[in-house]
């Protein structure tokens, strides 16, 4: 692949990443992104003041070229005619910039809200729902994975083409999104290795359902934490984020990377892991962040763009080597990524 005509288009960021002190952020963060030229702005919800259609209504509303993509919601959170109306309404107030992106969510917190566990018939059958309501299908008597449902319909008249994407970690899901996603977004820290099977994995998917792989795109979600950053920040957006990814779903990432899970179970035994309160990247210290990077191995916070601006951009580019379509610059706001984007664009001329 020609890197040099890839461009920054092909380069996103994660608006309000982490636990931020208010949603108004996007607003600088966006217009930041707008003016280094960057091509995604995507959305992670959290039940707080994370509410994802409200901001995407927000980045929308202050934007004007970017893309945005809920990378993830959860389709059994809101009724399938909320879902298909709010991103109508997305795609229609940006002028098409929109992707509506599912995910399977956290399962630890699926069962503790009380939603039955998502699978990957639902999420498929999801998907044909809203392409349906989406091109103005009337939906009666609807009885599959996603739910019962007697009558289902936006407007006779729509006609919209709405990209979908899906977040996936293990191989149903990715194969799900090769044959019925536009966009597959793979998760942080995984390993080059993890990343070629996956963009495989996702490819061969939509070959063998009739699609083109070229049009599915795939998006490595990659931490990066140049050393511009002062060292308690990158402490804490990279160890911090991976430590809390381990606390939350530790054997997923373990498995999916082939990691050694007796790493895990001491991280899980240390005693300030196994006492601590909330999320390792949100409330501990310094102090305590530099005992959780004792725990870790090197090679697990390997898989991230460190070091120089050039040192970052050549990693970056390695994503692409690798095979992924894009690359979500993850784990930073777009003012911390302004040394970073000018070394990718002075390389790539």
């Amino acid at each position: 692949m020609d890197l040099d005509a890839t461009g920054l288009d092909r380069l996103g960021f994660y608006t309000l990443a982490g636990a931020p002190r208010s949603p108004r952020d996007l607003i600088t963060e966006v217009r930041d992104a707008e003016r280094l030229g960057l091509g995604w702005s995507f959305i992670s919800e959290r039940f707080n003041i994370k509410e994802a259609a409200t901001i995407s209504g927000a980045v929308g509303a202050i934007s004007e070229r970017i893309q945005i993509a809920t990378a993830a919601t959860n389709h059994n959170t809101r009724h399938p005619i909320v879902t298909a109306s709010y991103a109508t309404t997305m795609h229609r107030l940006t002028g098409g910039r929109f992707t509506l992106g599912l995910g399977r969510g956290i399962a630890p917190l699926v069962r503790a809200l009380g939603l039955p566990p998502v699978t990957t018939a639902q999420l498929e059958d999801f998907a044909t729902l809203m392409r349906r309501l989406w091109h103005g299908e009337t939906v009666l008597d609807h009885q599959g994975p996603a739910g019962r449902y007697p009558f289902l319909r936006l407007e006779p008249d729509f006609d919209e083409d709405i990209p979908l994407a899906i977040t996936a970690f293990g191989p149903d899901t990715l194969a799900l999104g090769g044959r019925a996603f536009d966009h597959v977004v793979l998760h942080t820290f995984f390993t080059d290795d993890t990343l070629d099977r996956c963009v495989r994995t996702v490819k061969d998917a939509a070959e063998q359902a009739g699609r083109d792989p070229d049009a599915v795109k795939v998006w490595s979600c990659f931490a990066t934490i140049g050393d511009h950053l002062p060292e308690p920040v990158r402490l804490k957006k990279t160890v911090g984020r991976l430590a809390t990814y381990l606390q939350a779903y530790g054997d997923l990432m373990v498995s999916t990377n082939g990691w050694d899970p007796g790493v895990l179970a001491r991280f899980r035994a240390d005693p300030l892991v196994a006492g601590f309160r909330g999320a390792l990247d949100d409330k501990a210290t310094t102090e305590e962040l530099e005992h959780v990077a004792t725990l870790i191995p090197d090679e697990w916070l390997a898989p991230a763009a460190a070091g120089s601006p050039q040192q970052c951009a050549d990693k970056v580019r390695g994503q692409f080597d690798i095979g992924a379509d894009g690359v979500i610059l993850h784990g930073v706001a777009p003012a911390e990524l302004e040394p970073i984007v000018a070394a990718w664009t002075g390389g790539a001329r």
